[in-house]
């Protein structure tokens, strides 16, 4: 029957000449169709289509013989008989049986259900479709509210080179009260061919006026959602990626950040980071972020990812006495290399990034001591890093646990730089989540560590001590509570140990100003609401 069906649809008509009228007729006039095919007498069971023969007959009845009961397999068959054999099998097979009625009968008000859900669901569809902007992007957001509060205490030591903030005994007053902050994020997805992607993110937020945004007593308070621009909704970022074979990815676009061309996070603590610190792998000179117009690609073989990328901070500009444009020695530049081994709960990652002498653009001034960011405006830094990550089979007592240090070297080529020579600035972190702490789908943070801490120092003058007594401590609790699949609720504390590093020793307003007192640091509290959608 199946050649007789596929010549039927064959790009070719019968030609009279080629019709066996007395075969058809003959065909038409055999009688009722056969129940079995033991009805053929010249039926074998060692016919090769005896299987086929039986289905036809015993299950759909749908096969005729020829007069005298024979089955005639091996004439020849005209495209008028395969027409009445294959129209005959079809109406049986279309038939409704009278279970299939009953059942029909029986499940009708179900069915009539379903069908109205089903009408319903395609008009919901309709309307989506006719009400959507585009059907190549998918719109995502995050809302996030802060409420929180910085202290202080310890003696009343202030950092030099910010000589405008008060003395410490006045920062409680201009940088210690409560404040309500938001960061609201809008991410637009689009993909063109299903293996491309173009990210747009949008975001606005007004953390620029206090210590959640870098704007207060102490810069290494700055959160990881503490993003100010005045209330207005700016383009963050901008950026299009795209397959290359079948082990190379290509990014590329003029607001891309160094972490987004890289194949591979080196670290799992991030699932709601409070202090900006700890956002860096424990490296920020070679997980700095930097943000601007760039390109990078990245290589998987297996468990091995290779990635490479180049970012200026100031590529938009053409001032290159600023330090604009792309890839000249006046741009603000970033080229970064990480080399990962990753696999399915562990993994490790070494990296290393050149920043030009615009280095402070690209780290920020949240990731160090005064000392230590101040150094970094020197000239051109050559930071390494190494990163390892780790996760346990089950959630429980034991934490997942991600481990960075980073160290960075910078000199003054130039020697335009009147205050410093060469410095040397290290940094590491210790990160811990606990899934499931206490309730299904909640989770427990905590990290440890020492911000950008200046190790070794040369100043320009003979005059000035090299010895750098910069050391300090960053510290974060949190407790991330999902009251719903799409809000979460985030109590944190936090607390910075001698923020100012080495100059919180210099008391210049005090009597004593050549003694050494360690004693200021940051406390913070605050509760952290996200909204997804």
């Amino acid at each position: 029957m199946a050649p007789a069906a596929l010549g039927l649809m064959a790009p070719m008509a019968a030609q009279a000449a080629d019709l066996n009228i007395d075969g058809v007729s003959e065909y038409s006039a055999a009688g009722e169709q056969v129940t079995s095919v033991s009805q053929f007498s010249d039926v074998y069971p060692t016919d090769w289509a005896y299987q086929a023969l039986s289905s036809l007959t015993e299950r759909y009845g749908c096969v005729a013989g020829y007069p005298g009961g024979t089955f005639g397999g091996n004439r020849s068959i005209t495209r008028y008989e395969a027409a009445a054999l294959l129209n005959a099998c079809l109406d049986r097979v279309t038939e409704v049986s009278d279970d299939v009625k009953r059942l029909l009968s029986e499940f009708g008000p179900e069915l009539a259900v379903l069908k109205g859900k089903v009408d319903g669901i395609e008009a919901r569809i309709g309307d989506m479709a006719a009400g959507q902007f585009s059907t190549t992007t998918k719109m995502s957001g995050a809302a996030t509210f802060v409420v929180g509060a910085n202290g202080f205490s310890g003696d009343e030591a202030f950092a030099s080179s910010d000589t405008s903030n008060p003395r410490h005994a006045n920062a409680g007053d201009t940088d210690g009260g409560t404040v309500f902050s938001y960061d609201l994020q809008l991410e637009l997805a689009t993909s063109f061919t299903g293996e491309d992607f173009l990210n747009t993110v949008l975001r606005a937020g007004n953390f620029g006026s206090n210590g959640f945004g870098g704007s207060g007593y102490t810069e290494l308070s700055t959160l990881e959602t503490g993003f100010g621009s005045s209330d207005q909704l700016k383009v963050d970022k901008l950026w299009y990626s795209f397959p290359y074979g079948d082990d190379l990815t290509v990014t590329f676009g003029p607001l891309v950040g160094s972490e987004d061309m890289l194949a591979v996070n080196p670290s799992l603590y991030g699932s709601e980071t409070i202090l900006d610190v700890f956002t860096y792998a424990g490296a920020p000179g070679t997980y700095g972020r930097p943000l601007g117009g760039g390109a990078g690609v990245s290589w998987n073989q297996g468990d091995i990812d290779v990635s490479a990328n180049y970012v200026s901070t100031n590529a938009s500009s053409s001032n290159t006495a600023t330090g604009g444009g792309i890839m000249n020695e006046a741009a603000a530049n970033s080229v970064a290399f990480q080399l990962a081994y990753s696999k399915e709960n562990w993994g490790t990652a070494i990296a290393y990034n050149y920043a030009s002498t615009d280095h402070q653009n690209i780290l920020g001034g949240s990731t160090g001591t005064s000392l230590a960011n101040a150094v970094h405006d020197m000239g051109p830094t050559n930071s390494y890093s190494i990163s390892t990550w780790w996760s346990p089979s089950e959630t429980g007592l034991i934490p997942t646990l991600s481990a960075g240090w980073g160290i960075n070297k910078v000199d003054d080529e130039d020697d335009s730089n009147a205050t410093y020579d060469s410095a040397t600035t290290q940094s590491w972190a210790v990160g811990m989540e606990w899934e499931d702490a206490f309730l299904d789908g909640n989770i427990l943070g905590f990290a440890f560590g020492q911000p950008n801490f200046v190790t070794d120092i040369d100043y320009d003058t003979s005059t000035t001590d090299d010895d750098a007594e910069d050391g300090n401590y960053a510290m974060e609790w949190w407790y991330k509570i999902q009251v719903s699949d799409n809000i979460t609720v985030t109590p944190a504390i936090f607390y910075l140990s001698r923020p100012f590093g080495d100059q919180t020793d210099q008391r210049s307003d005090l009597s004593d100003a050549g003694s050494k007192d360690s004693t200021f640091s940051n406390f913070g509290a605050l509760v952290k609401t996200t909204f997804m959608f």
